[in-house]
């Protein structure tokens, strides 16, 4: 028995339904999919750290999540694994003329182009056999995070001229969508509130940013990421340093908290941590 055999056949047991791991047999594709997100983040931040034995670890999960969805599909009549390998390798064949077909691209950029040029036509012909009108931003998951929908979005309607010429623009409209935000928040005191108001533009001031990253080249969710891990390791030293001196952060002002906020960003950059 292959490896492989040998997963799908430990996925049949843990699914079955007399003799099965009780847990297991009672998930759904909507249950498990969180954990299929889940385990695609931890196989970035293996990456991240380049960690390869937890990258190896990850993997694994990962693939076993794609075994336990092929299970489920199966006991429904759907498809099961070797359909999904199946219609795996003949995308990637059918994406690939160059490697497959004798097709010529000339670099990488040109295959990029190439390669988003075939997604497009799938795309338009599946929402024809949906009897729905194609779009430029058909495919932009739902369920990807917010912020990289946000670039995904922008850069399909960039594809079609729909897009700022350059960066400053931007930086004019962040200014613009935070003037309204401004007005809001001066409404909110006079007591007029409007939550849905203020989420609103709070919502185009992150999408405006999130296209200011892509003008600027930067992922903003691996930016959002580092800040975060910044944030966290100067709280943690300065949860520290405050232990030290007997301490609890609650009961410090805001203005030595700021100066122990300080304090941490220098010590944790002349370590050479951030």
């Amino acid at each position: 028995m292959s490896n492989v055999d040998q997963l799908l056949e430990i996925m049949r047991k843990l699914r079955d339904p007399e003799d099965g791991c009780p847990w297991d047999i009672e998930q759904t594709f909507e249950t498990i999919a969180p954990y299929t997100i889940e385990e695609s983040y931890e196989v970035a931040e293996a990456i991240a750290d380049n960690d390869m034995p937890s990258l190896k670890d990850e993997l694994g999960d990962l693939l076993f999540q794609v075994v336990f969805h092929a299970q489920m599909a199966s006991e429904a009549g759907h498809f099961d694994f070797a359909d999904v390998v199946e219609n795996l390798c003949e995308k990637m064949i059918r994406r690939h003329p160059h490697v497959f077909a004798g097709a010529t691209v000339e670099d990488a950029d040109a295959q990029t182009a190439a390669w988003e040029a075939h997604k497009e036509k799938e795309r338009a012909q599946k929402a024809r056999d949906e009897g729905r009108e194609p779009s430029v931003l058909d495919g932009v998951a739902l369920s990807y995070p917010a912020l990289m929908r946000s670039v995904k979005l922008a850069k399909r309607a960039a594809r079609v001229g729909f897009d700022w010429p350059d960066a400053e623009p931007v930086v004019d409209k962040i200014n613009e969508e935070m003037h309204e935000l401004s007005a809001e928040l001066v409404a909110r005191k006079d007591g007029a509130v409007n939550q849905a108001a203020i989420e609103s533009e709070m919502g185009d001031i992150l999408f405006a940013y999130a296209n200011l990253a892509r003008f600027l080249k930067v992922d903003p969710e691996q930016a959002l990421r580092g800040t975060n891990q910044r944030f966290e390791s100067r709280f943690r030293r300065m949860e520290h340093i405050l232990d030290t001196q007997g301490k609890a952060p609650q009961d410090q002002s805001l203005d030595y908290l700021e100066a122990l906020w300080q304090q941490a960003k220098r010590e944790l950059r002349a370590e050479g941590k951030e």
